[in-house]
């Protein structure tokens, strides 16, 4: 019996075998835009944004709420449960394979996680679509979540922030999912007529059914920076009106130029951005004290008589 062969040897190998499994394969990503190869780590810390060009990678729902929360801190809540399936539809492979698929891949039941929390002290409800689901595609369940997002938003008194990322409407289920649309339109009044703030985060992409109901209805519309924001695409709208559209069109920065979008705000920047409209939002009232001016004293200013105690 040879003990280097019959003992060492595989003894060697287990271990460099268990090294190379504890070894991420996924260390060094490449930038889809400028081809920068980041580590992980790096891009991790930075929010998965490119410190070269300052592309903004497309993130999960769980990734999004913990930017978006107070020192990350969050819970879910549990959704509706939606008809599986409900017209047996078949293309290319069944949609119920289709979504145990994404079930799988994903960890989640459908395309939309709820969460709540606090947002600079402030209570506040997100509903994140995963566009890793089906294209982030709004069906019954999606519409189920949002609807249970808004009256927990009412319930808690919080402020509802709707964060999409979506190819549209999810075709596989016919008209129940446009139906999804005037419901998610009904959730959204009920969250105004409250009192409560509505807020929309518009991230890469927001097209089709979702951009046609409830991502065009917040009270602010913030945009990531080279989002896509539409309703068909840019090749459909060329075709149609035959001509070709300009450079940027349905990108963030382009809408914000024409008024379609509020603001364009980096991922780095977005609690900070969140927690300030928030903040003016629920509490419109000054911070400090208000001065009273002397009686007349802004009759005076208008025809530049200007008291003395003033002028000193």
């Amino acid at each position: 019996m040879n003990w280097l062969t019959n003992f060492v040897r595989p003894k060697i190998r287990a271990l460099s075998s268990s090294v190379r499994r504890e070894q991420p394969d996924n260390l060094w990503f490449k930038c889809p835009s400028c081809g920068a190869m980041l580590f992980h780590r790096d891009l991790q810390q930075n929010l998965h944004v490119c410190p070269q060009c300052s592309f903004h990678m497309r993130i999960s729902p769980a990734e999004r709420l913990e930017i978006m929360f107070d020192e990350g801190r969050y819970q879910t809540i549990e959704l509706p449960k939606a008809t599986f399936d409900p017209l047996k539809f078949r293309d290319q492979k069944r949609y119920a394979d289709r979504l145990r698929d994404a079930q799988t891949a994903t960890g989640n039941q459908d395309a939309i996680i709820v969460g709540h929390g606090e947002i600079g002290g402030l209570p506040a409800v997100a509903a994140v679509l995963d566009y890793r689901f089906i294209g982030g595609s709004m069906g019954v369940a999606v519409g189920e979540g949002f609807v249970a997002a808004a009256r927990l938003a009412v319930l808690q008194n919080a402020a509802f922030i709707a964060v999409t990322a979506s190819g549209g409407a999810r075709m596989q289920e016919g008209m129940l999912s446009l139906m999804q649309m005037p419901r998610t339109v009904v959730a959204v009044e009920q969250v105004k007529e409250a009192g409560l703030p509505y807020l929309v985060l518009l991230t890469d992409p927001t097209t089709g059914g979702v951009s046609a109901s409830f991502a065009m209805l917040g009270d602010v519309h913030i945009a990531e920076p080279g989002a896509q924001i539409g309703f068909a695409g840019q090749r459909v709208i060329e075709e149609t009106i035959r001509e070709t559209l300009p450079d940027g069109f349905q990108r963030a920065e382009y809408l914000l130029t024409h008024g379609m979008v509020d603001m364009v705000v980096s991922r780095v920047d977005l609690h900070a951005t969140l927690a300030r409209l928030l903040q003016l939002l629920r509490r419109p009232t000054p911070a400090a004290a208000v001065v009273t001016m002397p009686p007349g004293t802004d009759a005076k200013r208008n025809r530049g008589q200007v008291p003395a105690a003033d002028r000193s």
